[in-house]
């Protein structure tokens, strides 16, 4: 089957390079002409564990191509996927202009029956306006089919997560629309994955209701952390306690300095403007948001308190992404972080091992060091902000040498505190007592 997907993005990217591996025909199709030329020369535009290499593998196949021309890739296809950019308006409300410039697009390419399928994240109705636009720009002369296949893809693990997916979900108002995406996923199919067949309002709710739901998970144990650290109990005991109950889980019960990404901010800001837009008021959502906000800027005061004030300290910063195995600065804690403690009068050298490129465009000036133990030369302290798997196996024995104050601030809860203790070093981290050395 031959596939165009318009947006090669994040999320256009990886399903574009997935659906080949899949055997499909895809053709991934971006305005960016930059883009276009830098993957023709085989050169990813972001950090994703695996994706150059599945990119590679179907290039070479013949099976994945990209092009700044939509048209004809639009005519040649039988299924088009858009992955386009659904950024947030200042009210919180998503984007939808470059989805509906896509939609007019198609609607201008219709040569006979496509089913196009919003892959983007986009508010309940987006389906709907999808629908009117191509039909009125086609002039009703071909038939076509509108699919909601919503991406539940976690940067840093997305080829896993779209190889071996939790569900995968399809919204569409005819059997035939549903028949097409069982071909495209037949792979999934045969491999046990559970599919959830809706309409295409459910399957567009469904992501943000996912998305909202995880956001409050994260914030629930955050603010249980901060409550641990009041009473003197350990977050970390609390949070297994709290996941071996199968209502709960233990994902997303890791306490840190508050979420960030492309995703949950914006999808929790948007579930919350599309209540207010229909008169209702989705009050949790709304105190997720405002608890997050709080436990960043929680972080800079636990950093302050920690070093015994900031004016004219170092501070060597471990991670800038908002997660680990990615370079994607979105909305990432170590931002306000680092605006926090250069208010306060510190210094800051940092490193990550992706984001410093990133990280340079959206911070104030700061010194950007080549490994942890450079940043860590000298200063006053270290503070680890993103859970980088480099940095849960740190040589203690060498930060601490290079330390000219033995204090490690964990804003992840990466190490067993008697293990830092033991190597010398002052341990601070999030939702449990301090350790000593």
């Amino acid at each position: 089957m031959k596939i165009c997907v318009v947006g090669s993005g994040y999320v256009g990217l990886v399903t574009g390079a997935c659906l080949a591996d899949f055997g499909m025909e895809v053709t991934g199709v971006d305005k960016d002409e930059r883009k276009i030329a830098a993957l023709e020369r085989g050169e990813i535009p972001i950090y994703e564990p695996g994706l150059e290499e599945i990119v590679e593998k179907n290039v070479r196949a013949g099976r994945l191509a990209f092009t700044t021309e939509l048209a004809p890739a639009v005519r040649e296809a039988q299924a088009v996927f858009i992955a386009v950019g659904t950024p947030p308006l200042p009210d919180g409300s998503a984007d939808l202009s470059f989805v509906r410039e896509v939609a007019q697009s198609i609607g201008e390419n219709l040569n006979g029956f496509k089913v196009v399928i919003t892959k983007s994240t986009v508010p309940v109705g987006t389906g709907q306006m999808v629908e009117e636009t191509v039909s009125r720009v086609s002039g009703g002369r071909q038939e076509f089919a509108v699919v909601s296949n919503p991406e539940f893809l976690r940067e840093g693990s997305a080829i896993e997560d779209f190889l071996r997916p939790d569900r995968v979900v399809i919204g569409a108002r005819s059997q035939r629309a549903v028949d097409v995406m069982m071909e495209i996923y037949a792979p999934l199919k045969v491999a046990g994955v559970p599919f959830v067949v809706a309409n295409v309002e459910s399957a567009e709710m469904i992501k943000y209701a996912s998305n909202g739901f995880l956001a409050t998970k994260i914030t629930f144990v955050n603010e249980i952390a901060e409550l641990c650290e009041a009473v003197g109990a350990d977050v970390e005991v609390v949070a297994k306690g709290m996941g071996l109950d199968n209502r709960i889980g233990p994902k997303f019960l890791h306490p840190g300095p508050g979420f960030g990404g492309s995703c949950f901010p914006k999808d929790t800001r948007a579930v919350g403007q599309i209540a207010r837009e229909r008169g209702l008021d989705f009050a949790i959502i709304d105190a997720v948001l405002a608890a997050n906000e709080r436990t960043k800027q929680r972080m800079v005061g636990k950093i302050e308190q920690a070093f015994g004030g900031l004016q004219g300290k170092t501070v060597a910063l471990l991670g800038l992404a908002f997660k680990g195995d990615t370079d994607d600065m979105r909305e990432s804690p170590a931002i306000p972080i680092v605006e926090g403690l250069l208010a306060k009068g510190a210094t800051v050298r940092a490193f990550d091992p992706a984001a410093m490129k990133e990280a340079s465009a959206l911070l104030p000036p700061i010194e950007y060091c080549d490994d942890p133990y450079t940043a860590a030369t000298g200063a006053d302290g270290a503070v680890i902000a993103t859970e980088w798997n480099q940095f849960r196996a740190l040589n203690l024995g060498e930060l601490r040498s290079r330390l000219a104050t033995p204090l490690l601030v964990d804003l992840r809860n990466l190490y067993e505190p008697s293990r830092v203790a033991a190597a010398g070093l002052r341990y601070v981290s999030v939702g449990r007592g301090e350790a000593r050395p």
